[in-house]
């Protein structure tokens, strides 16, 4: 009988470019500023979380046969994530662009490599039928190819008594897509967590105020746990069998906030398919995410205030 995977997340592993001017932009012109290149996408920022975090993670995705492959996968394996990878001769691994303001707010330029052209007949079946838990992120739903392969995913674990999550990604790629045409696309999968930040709630439900909009997930996905992320206000989050509540954001100061989603969304689910307690996977999860947009990047290097902030949290009752 082949060994239960506990956490697997799908979808797009990447190199991430990162890019913060000193100064404004300006066409034609030139300035200094901070650069750098790390291994990035989504999905596998979330499974690097998860394992941070103390639960097993295993990443499945797609990428090219190429030195930036060779890279991103190596971040991965050294962060003791298990890869599952389908290589393309055909198409490059994926390349992100996120350009970052002197508030630390980011814009992100996603290129289409071989991430977004993963095929059903290509899924690992097996690590999927083995999960306890499949975490997909929208990304794998905007376009087909890779839909059709995340839809399979989607069935094959939840066939196989797994949970399912979603990071609804991009409010901006939401309204490209239509919110009528996303909204069915979501509604034929059974989530049973849902991680949208206040944008892509709100492109979502069509309400502006976070809490309405959690209302109207909350009726539209009644089997879900709904968490909307809202940067420095915290979270705010409700589920079948979880009440209202909002959990306070840290203190940190906003140096860069790419992938503190994905931090946050690692984070919750570690902690949740620990104890299965929405309230304490949710303080953990902002005490991760505001360690991360303290820093650059979005897999910053573990340090000894991590460690410290995970410390109540790996013992036992702690963190409640």
């Amino acid at each position: 009988m082949m060994e239960r995977q506990p956490l697997v997340s799908l979808g797009d592993l990447a190199w991430d470019v990162l890019a913060k001017p000193d100064t404004m932009l300006l066409p034609g012109g030139d300035t200094t500023g901070r650069m750098e290149l790390s291994g990035g996408g989504s999905a596998a920022n979330l499974a690097v979380w998860a394992r941070r975090s103390g639960y097993p993670a295993t990443f499945v995705g797609k990428i090219g046969r190429d030195r930036f492959g060779e890279l991103a996968t190596a971040e991965l394996q050294a962060e003791d994530v298990r890869t599952e990878l389908i290589r393309s001769d055909a198409h490059p691994t994926g390349v992100i662009l996120a350009l970052i303001d002197r508030r630390g707010q980011r814009a992100m330029l996603t290129g289409q490599g071989a991430d977004w052209e993963l095929l059903p007949e290509e899924l690992p079946r097996d690590v999927l039928r083995g999960a306890r838990h499949l975490h997909l992120t929208a990304w794998s739903l905007f376009r087909d190819p890779p839909r059709a392969a995340a839809l399979e995913a989607a069935r094959l674990a939840k066939a196989a008594g797994a949970t399912l999550s979603l990071d609804p990604g991009s409010f901006q790629m939401i309204q490209q897509l239509g919110r009528e045409n996303f909204l069915g696309i979501v509604d034929d999968i059974p989530f049973d967590l849902m991680f949208p930040n206040a944008d892509e709630a709100r492109a979502m439900s069509g309400e502006d105020e976070p809490g309405r909009a959690l209302s109207w997930l909350r009726a539209r996905y009644p089997q879900a746990l709904v968490v909307v992320k809202l940067d420095e206000d915290g979270a705010v989050l409700e589920g079948p069998a979880q009440p209202r509540i909002h959990v306070p954001a840290t203190h940190d100061r906003l140096v860069d906030a790419t992938g503190a989603g994905d931090a946050f969304g690692g984070a919750f689910l570690a902690e949740w398919l620990t104890h299965g307690n929405a309230g304490r996977a949710a303080r953990l999860a902002v005490q991760v995410g505001g360690w991360v947009v303290s820093r650059f990047g979005a897999r910053p290097p573990a340090d000894a205030e991590l460690a410290a902030r995970l410390v109540p949290f790996r013992t036992a009752g702690g963190g409640a």
